[in-house]
């Protein structure tokens, strides 16, 4: 459905990039379950002078207007190391993407894929893929189950109907991401506690927790175990050194050591499992704004997480112990001890584990058995643009 009436304008500049943000903040805060992220984080997100995405990557921001008035946005984006990829794993050349996907109305959003097709295709772009915001480690997919609650830290929350736009624009489903939901306030099945005890007795197996004074050299080790971990699965971009410092400066604020695990067989790290606390349940307190009383929440919250829910939204095991007992069995150990500790420490009740692609077998079969259910579906969609 065309809209003869919606203008698309290409976004320049730091002004352009707040009028960007700001929009879809704005849409966002129609829905009843969406929660205000910080302004600056948005930003920064979105600014290439600061986000070392940028570094590998092509980009142009658009927002569209209906009679002066924005009506929506879309990023267009091309992934230089994505194009590299083989295109069995999702990407591969030719494959660019549209992200930052917000609509007033099914006009005003073909008009806006229409515009990142335009631009991806005169980049020498055949596939549009998305929605991915912006990095695929940032915020990939459209939400399509799970609007009736809230999200956790670093996930997106989308209104139902856009997967109804983007669809009714030629787009079909590429993947499913999901996110698991369990309750963590009882124990775990038998089956699942006598193989944590197992790897409790074995002399090889360390599992500890990460080390913030020696957080640079922790977050090397973490994301060289998850760039092999994940080197075969669908959607996989590997992190660069600019992103890697990044990512630790960035995350070490909501870092707690003790929910945060370095699998090692003698001696060797070779797992790893992150896990955040849930954010969100203050920045809907003070409605995304650090000023002026927010950051004092913020700051007093973030010390000491109380009742929080958690996210787990990393893990990763060396790819030689792929299909063996032994990765299953860490992954096990790791999240039986974040659960004791979360429990204890903080009163936690409840965690999400996500993403996982619908396709990896070996931790929805993890999932499935610590009694953990599938709570939020994310879509990423493909269409072809070939001229």
């Amino acid at each position: 459905m065309s809209d003869a009436n919606v203008v698309i304008e290409a976004v320049e500049g730091k002004k352009g990039r707040a009028e960007f943000v700001d929009i879809g903040r704005a849409l966002a805060a129609r829905e009843p379950h969406s929660v205000p992220q910080l302004r600056s984080e948005q930003l920064e997100l979105v600014d290439p002078g600061k986000n070392p995405f940028f570094g590998h990557a092509s980009h142009q921001l658009f927002i569209a207007r209906r009679k002066g008035r924005p009506v929506g946005r879309i990023s267009a984006h091309i992934d230089h190391l994505a194009l590299e990829l083989p295109r069995e794993q999702g990407f591969g050349p030719g494959a660019g993407m549209f992200g930052y996907f917000d609509a007033e109305d099914e006009g005003a959003a073909h008009a806006l894929l229409a515009a990142a097709e335009r631009w991806l295709r005169a980049q020498g772009m055949t596939r549009a893929i998305g929605p991915i915001s912006m990095s695929i480690w940032e915020e990939p997919g459209l939400l399509v189950k799970g609007q009736d609650h809230a999200p956790l830290i670093m996930m997106g929350h989308h209104p139902a109907i856009y997967r109804q736009w983007i669809e009714s624009a030629g787009y079909a489903r590429a993947k499913t991401l999901l996110t698991y939901d369990l309750d963590v306030s009882g124990d775990f099945p038998p089956l699942v506690r006598r193989i944590v005890q197992s790897g409790q007795r074995n002399k090889r197996i360390t599992v500890r927790p990460v080390d913030t004074k020696r957080w640079d050299e922790e977050v090397e080790v973490i994301l060289s175990i998850l760039n092999d971990a994940w080197s075969n699965n669908w959607g996989f971009v590997p992190f660069t050194s600019e992103e890697i410092a990044y990512a630790g400066k960035k995350l070490k604020p909501i870092i707690h050591e003790e929910i945060n695990l370095v699998a090692e067989l003698d001696g060797r790290p070779v797992a790893f499992m992150l896990t955040f606390p849930d954010v969100n349940r203050v920045l809907r307190k003070v409605n995304g704004k650090l000023f002026p009383f927010g950051w004092f929440h913020l700051l007093r919250w973030m010390r000491k997480p109380i009742g929080a829910d958690m996210r787990v939204p990393l893990m990763g095991v060396l790819k030689e112990l792929h299909n063996s007992r032994l990765a299953s069995q860490l992954a096990f150990m790791m999240i039986s001890q974040i659960r004791d500790t979360a429990t204890r420490l903080y009163g936690t009740q409840r965690a999400e584990i996500g993403w996982i692609l619908d396709d990896n077998k070996g931790m929805m079969a993890i999932a499935d058995a610590i009694e953990s259910s599938v709570n939020r579906e994310y879509a990423i969609y493909e269409r072809p643009i070939a001229d």
